[in-house]
């Protein structure tokens, strides 16, 4: 458990992540603060729906957005599982921190995060990390479904290293 730093700006979008809607309404007026909160809830939905979209599978899935920082919550399997709900919550445009409550029921070593910086490769992180530019498959696998091909990272965005058995 723990609060997770990611690059606000950078991030893939989700619904309601980039712009502010005021609902509609004819007779009543929102203050700010109103709009703001009706944001989150929907920015919130937006991201339930991606991590059950993408097969994540989780026990009582607990989201709550404020502004740019999600809290997430709920009961998962493996340490791998969780870290990759919150990469994919954190690698969202908008969302600059992730506060993980996320149970595991099974404690195992949790992997490194690393932020892509522009020239960046999976091969030269396997490197870094690895001693070994061939080892690029262990964190392209440890980041599926967040990448879908081994060539198409960002910078800003925040890779699971896990250890190698």
């Amino acid at each position: 458990m723990g609060l997770f730093d990611f690059i606000k700006e950078a991030g893939s979008k989700i619904m309601g992540t980039d712009e502010a809607t005021e609902p509609q309404s004819q007779t009543t007026k929102y203050s700010p603060e109103e709009i703001q909160k009706i944001n989150d809830r929907r920015r919130a939905m937006g991201l339930a729906k991606t991590v059950e979209t993408l097969g994540f599978e989780i026990e009582d899935l607990g989201i709550r957005v404020d502004d740019d920082l999600v809290t997430v919550s709920g009961r998962v399997l493996d340490q791998a599982t969780k870290e990759r709900i919150v990469l994919v919550l954190g690698n969202t445009a908008g969302i600059a921190r992730v506060d993980d409550q996320i149970e595991v029921e099974a404690a195992e070593p949790e992997a490194q995060f690393y932020t892509v910086e522009s020239g960046d490769t999976l091969s030269g992180i396997a490197k870094q990390y690895y001693g070994n530019a061939m080892k690029y498959p262990v964190i392209f696998e440890a980041n599926k479904p967040m990448l879908s091909d081994p060539d198409k990272i960002y910078p800003g965005q925040v890779l699971r290293i896990p250890p190698l058995d």
